[in-house]
């Protein structure tokens, strides 16, 4: 990944090939570091492999699958067994209870079972009803049902007109 001569765009032959829709990040330069504008933050950040995921995986769910960016929220911090974690993104309810955990790998780490088990950890403080999982060329999703203590893959990443309401059905 680079920036072309000091401007704010890539050059395509320098960026990673991810299974989602491509477009254009806001970059610019400071000092030896790119940094990258995260819409949902409102601020640049410092663009590494997985922010790179992150910053195309959340324009996917705004404007592929019409998530309110004003429900949804990255690098949120939480507490778990007395140790400060960081969910990578987060779509909330209406109630402002978490409704979606998204976890963020680079294209070039593979998703196994311990990256399951981090979200599923993250999960537990936060009860969430869906769980995904990307590192940018594959994603997994499931489904959490808690009366059943158990989950289940479903196939894609939901719409958000398809999960909205009720949420007490889903």
């Amino acid at each position: 990944m680079a920036l072309n001569n000091n401007t704010e765009s890539f050059r395509d032959e320098d960026a990673p090939r991810l299974n989602l829709p491509y477009f254009e990040l806001k970059l610019k330069r400071e000092g030896e570091s790119v940094k990258v504008y995260d819409r949902l933050r409102e601020k640049f950040v410092v663009l590494t492999p997985e922010e790179y995921v992150r910053q195309h995986f959340v324009n996917y769910l705004i404007t592929g699958l019409g998530y309110p960016p004003s429900i949804m929220a990255n690098e949120i911090g939480i507490e778990l067994n007395g140790t400060k974690k960081r969910c990578d993104t987060i779509i909330f309810r209406p109630d402002g209870k978490p409704d979606i955990i998204v976890e963020y790998k680079s294209p070039d780490v593979a998703i196994t079972q311990n990256v399951f088990d981090q979200i599923v950890r993250y999960n537990m403080k936060l009860h969430a009803r869906y769980l995904i999982v990307s590192n940018g060329l594959k994603h997994y999703c499931c489904k959490m049902d808690y009366q059943n203590d158990t989950y289940y893959f479903i196939h894609g990443i939901p719409a958000y007109d398809s999960i909205a309401n009720p949420y007490s059905q889903n």
